[in-house]
């Protein structure tokens, strides 16, 4: 399999070059040259496979000619080794957990799956690698664990001061050793930014080796369709294809269940849940895609206002907007609706849902009302405990600490802060 350029002027790539580079030299993202048809086999037999199992069928046409059958599947092994449930939680609504891995949050398996992959890819090389990655939330605890110790590959975080909650600060200023973090005065627009700059300067690119680990690598975008695959093998009514509603920021999540259903998934509609950070839901109305300043919300990690992953949506679609719109369709929950739903679901059902999750629920909620006899699931992106105080409120209760947690909320945070400008992230990469 190779990769091109979205921006079409650069050649084609491997898997193996498309995750190293994670950018193409042209800036664009690198996207498969053929999208393979998912296997009937697979799809009849779902419920009789492990997970791993599943996991491998998927990928494994997205990597050939870079790592073979022995190799994909001790990556496999390493990145599903937790479970995802499909979980009810109240009338046709269910809840996909994407929480049980190591930092609670849905990019655990991205993150892994990309790390082993890069590791894989540059053991026996000499040059050291440094991951630069933007965080608006969740990123930078998975890619921090994912990467932790990797030989040759130094990991370096943005992240927004103040926008990100206690527990995902902890998980990306903890660790130390191959791990660091920079705490930037200005929001995950300006870290994202920055990190592009960083990619197209010459000088930076002279001195260091540099790549990406936010879902623009297609080692961290392709194995999050393992998630919808896993679902299906849960899906109970496999008679119904079930509505699909995913927490939306910089869209390489619901980007990747998108493509598992173009190339065969039997899955329905999408929605993609939005925050007050609403640029595609603008975009499905009016057809203008209008990148804009990020506002702060109780979802952070959807708080974007320029999502790098969407052109990748579009070129699935073949730039053609009327297919891309019977597809997906897009939904804005405030601030205050987010806290409400958290309310109403744990009132009602007992289930506790995070603000991302509580995004997803209101709008697929709100899409059922509308379409009578369908069905559909939430990705539950991240743990309750990740939002402590916005959950507590909402539902009066605390929030369990899991004993995963429990050390590392008492080590001390080791951060570097910088402004929000390019300027100050050269310095620092240069040591200067």
């Amino acid at each position: 399999m190779n990769y091109y350029s979205l921006n079409h002027q650069s050649p084609k790539v491997s898997f193996k070059e498309a995750t190293i580079l994670g950018q193409a030299p042209d800036k664009g993202l690198y996207y498969p040259e053929y999208l393979p048809v998912v296997d009937r086999q697979l799809l009849d037999g779902i419920e009789s496979m492990t997970d791993i199992d599943i996991a491998f069928e998927v990928l494994k046409p997205y990597v050939a000619g870079s790592l073979n059958d022995e190799e994909l599947y001790s990556i496999v092994e390493e990145t599903v080794n937790f479970p995802i449930p499909l979980q009810p939680v109240a009338g046709s609504i269910s809840s996909l957990e994407l929480f049980h891995g190591p930092t609670l949050a849905f990019k655990d398996v991205g993150a892994r799956f990309m790390s082993r992959c890069l590791g894989h890819f540059l053991k026996n090389e000499d040059r050291e690698v440094t991951v630069l990655v933007a965080t608006s939330g969740d990123t930078g605890g998975a890619v921090a664990n994912g990467f932790y110790g990797v030989k040759n590959v130094n990991v370096v975080i943005l992240y927004p001061k103040g926008r990100v909650s206690p527990v995902q600060e902890k998980q990306l200023t903890t660790l130390g050793k191959n791990i660091t973090a920079l705490e930037v005065d200005g929001t995950f627009d300006d870290c994202q930014k920055m990190v592009k700059q960083a990619f197209a300067d010459a000088d930076i690119n002279q001195q260091k080796f540099l790549t990406s680990a936010n879902s623009i690598n297609v080692a961290r975008w392709l194995p999050q369709q393992v998630y919808y695959f896993l679902a299906y093998k849960q899906w109970k009514q496999k008679e119904q294809n079930p509505v699909v509603c995913v927490p939306s920021g910089n869209f390489g999540n619901i980007c990747a269940g998108l493509l598992a259903k173009v190339t065969g998934l039997p899955l329905g509609h999408f929605i993609a849940a939005c925050n007050v950070n609403d640029i595609v839901s603008h975009y499905l109305q009016t057809q203008e895609l209008k990148p804009k300043e990020a506002t702060a919300t109780l979802s952070n990690a959807m708080d974007v206002g320029n999502p790098s992953n969407f052109v990748r949506i579009i070129e699935l679609f073949r730039q053609q907007f009327p297919d891309l719109k019977t597809s997906l369709s897009a939904d804005t929950i405030s601030d205050a609706d987010t806290v409400a739903t958290i309310t109403k679901v744990y009132n009602e059902s007992g289930y506790t849902l995070d603000p991302h999750g509580a995004v997803a629920y209101l709008a697929l909620e709100k899409y059922l009302d509308q379409h009578p006899g369908e069905r559909g699931f939430i990705l539950e992106t991240a743990h309750p405990v990740k939002f402590p105080e916005a959950v507590e409120a909402a539902t009066g209760e605390k929030v369990a600490v899991p004993a995963v947690l429990e050390e590392m909320m008492t080590q001390n945070k080791v951060s570097i802060e910088i402004n929000a400008s390019f300027d100050a992230l050269k310095s620092f990469l240069q040591g200067e």
